[in-house]
């Protein structure tokens, strides 16, 4: 008797032991259910918002569909404006000297030629009369020459008489003629005795920066008028060496004013550097650009270009369609039948309609024309309508807290 008493207490034991396991392994089950459940709806609220038909109308949300466009590829590369060298002249004097007058002012179209300056130095008067000085004995000299190479020739006088006069007149001839290029360097006549040096315009263009004052020292060797000639802009971009297999003579690119207006403007490559720039690795690439575009433009300025390599037709949405949150991309797409009740305190009234949006990821390709080519991460229907007009304000409601605007 005592021995079935033992055996019914073990059992009890045991099924209490296994009653014991099933609650803890259900009560286990439920939380882990309730906390996928809980990822769940966390997950979705980070990708799912909803507006009222009013915040619809007002946010002005439009959709369409994924279109096939005939679209660029492209390679982006940085750069500036510029000009040729035989574009931008320098302007210094030969000889140094007080600044008598300035006649231009910064930004002034000059032709070539133009005096914009003049200085002053009294070597220029002895450099003229260097030459007055061996003009009038080249006269003197010439009129000798004539009459010892007639005496010559008739044995009156000794040959050696004539080589002396000839040599003479070649000497004077030739301190004329230095004295004269010396003049013609400085854009000073060789008529009359003035002082005056003019400094002239090399090249038309617009005067830039001017490096002088009135009654200063001009030295030699020293800018005094920086000149340009907008009218050959074009463009040095920087490529990389990666994309260089890619860039030929003759590709056709669009380009931006980085610090300016987003009008896109159109240039060709004419010209490829053969060595690289610096230490990142690009190499110079340069662009022509068409001078009707290249007016309002200066030397300098920062743009973004795209060079348009390759041509194809692919899928695409309108830019603005696509949002960035964090390191992804994605689109909007709307669902259809959705509806939510107000709460809990307000069950009297009626079930009122959302049009819901879930954020879709996508990979984006080329942009152009104002459209990107997307590739979708999942697979969405084919009749999918997707936000092309009012992408951003969707992602701001998501990343405001993930809860549904009303």
């Amino acid at each position: 008797m005592k021995n079935i008493f033992k055996n019914n207490i073990s059992l009890v034991c045991v099924q209490s032991t296994i009653l014991i396991l099933f609650i803890a392994l259900f009560l286990t089950t439920s939380c882990q259910d309730k906390k996928a459940e809980e990822s769940h709806e966390e997950e979705k609220s980070e990708n799912e918002v909803a507006l009222t038909e009013s915040q619809f109308k007002t946010v002005g949300i439009e959709t369409g569909s994924v279109e096939n466009r005939n679209l660029n590829k492209i390679i982006k590369a940085n750069g500036y404006t510029t000009v040729p060298p035989q574009n931008s002249a320098e302007v210094a004097t030969l000889i140094g000297g007080t600044v008598k007058d300035i006649l231009v002012l910064e930004g002034t179209y000059v032709n070539k030629g133009k005096v914009l300056a003049t200085i002053q130095n009294l070597e220029v008067i002895e450099m003229q009369e260097d030459y007055h000085s061996a003009s009038a004995n080249i006269e003197y000299l010439q009129l000798e020459y004539n009459r010892q190479k007639t005496l010559s020739e008739e044995n009156v006088n000794p040959r050696k008489t004539f080589q002396e006069v000839k040599a003479k007149l070649a000497a004077e001839r030739a301190r004329a003629q230095a004295a004269k290029n010396k003049l013609d360097a400085l854009h000073v006549s060789t008529k009359g005795s003035s002082s005056l040096v003019p400094i002239v315009a090399p090249i038309s263009g617009y005067v830039g920066k001017i490096n002088i004052a009135k009654g200063a020292f001009a030295e030699t060797g020293v800018t005094l008028f920086e000149v340009v000639d907008n009218s050959q802009m074009h463009l040095d971009l920087n490529v990389y060496e990666k994309d260089l297999g890619s860039i030929s003579v003759g590709q056709v690119i669009d380009f931006v004013l980085t610090n300016q207006s987003n009008k896109s403007i159109k240039g060709k490559i004419f010209g490829i550097n053969k060595s690289f720039s610096n230490e990142s690795k690009t190499v110079a690439v340069h662009a022509k650009i068409d001078p009707a575009d290249a007016k309002g433009l200066i030397p300098g300025m920062y743009v973004s270009a795209n060079i348009n390599i390759t041509n194809a037709t692919v899928p695409a949405l309108p830019k603005d369609a696509i949002v960035r949150n964090g390191d992804k991309y994605f689109v909007y797409i709307q669902e259809e039948n959705h509806q939510e009740e107000k709460s809990d305190a307000k069950e009297t009234e009626a079930e009122h309609n959302e049009i819901h949006f879930k954020a879709i990821e996508v990979v984006p390709g080329t942009t152009d024309l104002g459209f990107t080519e997307v590739k979708f991460v999942d697979q969405i229907p084919s009749d999918a309508k997707i936000v092309v007009k009012g992408a951003f304000y969707l992602l701001s409601a998501i990343k405001g807290g993930g809860e549904h605007v009303h």
